[in-house]
This record gives C-alpha cells, structure tokens and sequence, in this order.
C-alpha cells in the first residue's frame, strides 16, 4: 500500500492578515505576526515535551514568533486537520489562497495522525 504524502501548511507573504485562517485551526498551530507561541496552547500538552522536529521544551513556554509581519503557522503543531477535517481548514477559508503546503515538512497520512494525537493525548 502506497503511503499519501502531505505536508504541514504555510502561510505565504501574500498573506493580507485577515485572521480567517486562525480560528479554523484545531490545534491550534496558526499565530498572529510577532505573536508568542506555546505547545500547549488549544493541546493537552504539559509538561517537558518533544516535538516532532526534536525540540525539548516546556509545553507552557512562550516560544519565538516564526514571523513579524504575517500570521504564521507552527509546523510541529499543523496535522493539515488530518483526524478533524478532510482537508485544511485554514486553506479552505482563505481568501487570498496563501495557506499552501509546506514543502519543508512533508509528512505522511500516518505521520500527521500521530502528531495529531501526540497533541491532544
């Protein structure tokens, strides 16, 4: 059986900072510009946790925004709604169309299930 690959989603510079995008997300993985971020933010993440990229870090510590300008999303947080919807939801409402895959983090089906779960244990 051949294995689907996917990626995390990206939010591109043509990013217009609607916001439509933020609320959609059910892990909570989608951030405002030069906004903090946390593990543990919409998850049931606690503790000393390590994320699928390898950080080791409190689930509850403020972490660096990925971006100053636009909404960004987290990587080690975005399952492409894979277990929620059938299809990204941030994509799905944007209104400029950039929320794209992100070809840096090409998961599989399986992979992004098991973060899924890893994040809502």
């Amino acid at each position: 059986m051949e294995s689907i690959v996917q990626m995390a989603i990206k939010i591109t510079d043509e990013c217009i900072n609607c916001g439509a995008c933020e609320p959609e997300c059910p892990n909570n993985a989608i951030y405002e510009g030069a906004s903090e971020w946390r593990f543990s933010d919409g998850t049931n993440l606690k503790g000393l946790i390590t994320s699928k990229s390898g950080l080791t870090v409190e689930a509850r510590a403020a972490q660096v925004p990925e971006q100053d300008d636009i909404y960004f999303i987290v990587a080690d947080k975005c399952t492409e709604c894979v277990g929620f919807h059938e299809e990204p939801q941030c994509a799905s409402v944007c209104p400029v169309d950039c929320c794209v895959p992100d070809e840096e983090h090409v998961e599989s089906q399986e992979e992004l299930l098991q973060k899924k779960n890893f994040l809502h244990a």
